[in-house]
């Protein structure tokens, strides 16, 4: 059988913790041949723990010995990484987001279609038991009107890597943890085109001095990236979305949530339950299902895997993961102006 030789670009903690031992459970499909990392050292390091070949500095000459890249990088270098890879005849799996702005996400989409080659984002949310238990409920619901999305964590800001560089990641909880939940909704809706959003971004609790942070450690005078946001978002087809997250918020305890209401019914994705109106009652099923992030991100390796081999269709597009950074750019630039922003 036919193996897919897979690079890794990144030698951090989303590499190791999800994607390595993504690939290396499904030996049979791929074998890791090569990774890249600025840090040389911490590049051997990984590469001794996972038994991984070959150790780049530059991940140009890592393209020569790969059929395909996984790119765990900040998110400053996306696009061109990506584009680089693509150009290079390499199937490119992007961490999320896609990229800092749209108009490198028309560039690296650009190159793919250029290249014929495979490019997908990591959004693995959509591979969860529950989100895809909901999307094949979707249809019981009629249209859908109103969503609402809350991720927000209680004084949970990441106190470690790059998450709160403004220049590195383009942003902080919308960008780094928002993106899935806004990725999950879209992709539930169907994708619905996006006419105008309206947001405020917040991070005042991280500016204060003397913080009381679950996750490690931060300098409150030079925190400059948002820790709640707050969002609305109205659609072409009349529907709406309420969208919120946050890092740092001071509530009873953390909070995700995708709740769709539709014309017929609603349902509730974390946990996954079900409402309609039916036999004179209001009914509410409710299913077991696992949030399980490590099957999730197992299932996605394997859906990119057989994609690159011609066996699957990607269930991550990168058009999709566009709109998604269309989205968060206009809630940034919202809150900005200070004024609601017209994407049509």
């Amino acid at each position: 059988m036919q193996k897919l030789k897979m690079g890794i670009i990144g030698a951090g903690g989303i590499a190791q913790d999800r994607h390595i031992p993504a690939y290396q459970a499904l030996s049979d499909k791929v074998e890791i041949t090569a990774i890249q990392d600025l840090k040389i050292t911490k590049a051997k390091e990984v590469a001794e723990k996972f038994t991984i070949p070959n150790v780049f500095t530059d991940y140009e000459e890592l393209f020569e010995v790969v059929d395909a890249v996984t790119i765990c990088t900040p998110n400053k270098f996306h696009a061109e990484i990506s584009i680089a890879a693509l150009e290079a005849g390499v199937h490119v799996l992007c961490e999320k987001p896609m990229a800092i702005t749209t108009g490198e996400c028309d560039l690296m989409i650009e190159a793919a279609k250029k290249a014929d080659k495979c490019l997908s984002i990591a959004y693995h949310y959509r591979f969860l038991e529950s989100v895809q238990l909901a999307k094949q409920t979707m249809k019981e619901i009629g249209d859908p009107l109103v969503t609402r999305v809350q991720a927000l964590r209680r004084r949970k800001v990441p106190g470690w890597g790059v998450f709160t560089n403004k220049e590195l990641q383009g942003g902080g909880s919308l960008i780094d943890w928002g993106c899935h939940f806004l990725d999950t909704a879209l992709w539930l809706l169907d994708e619905p085109t996006a006419v105008e959003v309206a947001g405020t971004t917040y991070n005042i609790l991280s500016k204060t001095p003397n913080q009381l942070n679950e996750w490690g450690t931060f300098d409150h005078e030079s925190f400059e990236v948002d820790d709640h946001v707050s969002s609305y978002i109205r659609f072409e087809n009349g529907a709406s979305m309420l969208f919120e997250c946050s890092w740092a918020a001071n509530i009873k305890e953390d909070t995700t949530n995708v709740s769709i209401s539709g014309s017929t019914g609603g349902l509730s994705v974390f946990p996954f339950e079900f409402y309609q109106p039916k036999h004179g009652a209001f009914l509410t099923t409710q299913a077991k299902v696992e949030e399980d992030q490590e099957k999730a991100g197992l299932l996605q390796a394997k859906n990119f895997i057989e994609s690159c081999l011609g066996e699957a269709e990607l269930v991550n597009k990168p058009e999709q993961a566009r709109t998604v950074t269309k989205i968060i750019e206009a809630i940034y630039k919202s809150s900005e102006i200070q004024s609601s922003i017209k994407l049509i």
